[in-house]
């Protein structure tokens, strides 16, 4: 199996060393990430300038983009092959309901799906890799077990692990993503001329946590693995702007 590895954390984050090592003994790697952390960068490609391709000492690539960058050069012109799967993270940080728009992780992972390539994205649910190790047994475990599968029935899956010791965890349920609060107000600050800047702040706590979503899961040291749809249509909308529109 050949698997196209990138993440948002960047080429040197721990949580793609360890995801490498995780798969490295039964699968051939070719690792194409971001040469800097670029988390929430979301869906974007970089269009307003030419993209340089660098190899680290280790063999990874990186690159000067964004998450979906790195795929998608990868996929249609650097590889001499065409993956079987590509896997994202694993990301230092959940990605849960809402978090999954504005993720790099799941981007990465999404960009290889749109490009017809089956895809997972891995993160840690908890920041500063607590038990990166556990986390990355189960990616080692998931790809394993649901690669061949996913190859025969492509599909995006998005999975987080919660950030416990693997005698800890309850094992792997199937979810669908929940929803956050209204996020917090940004923070207004004065840089070092005396001009207004704002922080973007912190996401909102979980809303929509209930049994069955991905935070009501992790909440209760489950893996959570939640399939993923990209058609955005709203479908219980047609019908309404249908007749909205014959009026």
């Amino acid at each position: 199996m050949r698997i196209l590895v990138s993440n948002d954390d960047g080429y040197f984050s721990p949580g793609i060393e360890a995801l490498v090592r995780a798969i490295g003994d039964f699968a051939q790697i070719t690792v194409v990430a971001p040469e800097r952390d670029r988390s929430a960068a979301s869906n974007s490609l970089t269009l307003d300038r030419p993209l340089s391709v660098r190899r680290a000492a280790n063999g990874f690539f990186y690159v000067n983009g964004t998450p979906t960058d790195c795929v998608h050069i990868a996929v249609t012109g650097l590889l001499d092959h065409r993956p079987d799967l590509v896997v994202s993270g694993i990301n230092d940080g959940a990605n849960m309901g809402d978090d999954t728009i504005y993720s790099g992780t799941v981007a990465a992972a999404m960009e290889g799906f749109l490009l017809g390539i089956p895809a997972i994205a891995f993160s840690l649910a908890c920041k500063g890799y607590a038990h990166l190790d556990c986390a990355a047994e189960i990616a080692g475990e998931l790809v394993r077990r649901l690669g061949p599968k996913l190859i025969d029935a492509p599909m995006l899956l998005n999975v987080n692990v919660p950030g416990v010791a693997r005698a800890d965890l309850q094992g792997l349920q199937v979810t669908r993503l929940g929803k956050r609060h209204v996020a917090e107000p940004v923070i207004r600050t004065e840089n070092p001329r005396g001009e207004t800047v704002y922080w973007i702040g912190p996401s909102g706590g979980a809303k929509e946590a209930g049994p069955g979503t991905d935070f009501h899961a992790v909440a209760r040291r489950w893996v959570s693995v939640t399939p993923l749809e990209i058609d955005l249509t709203g479908d219980r909308w047609i019908d309404p702007v249908r007749a909205w529109l014959a009026d």
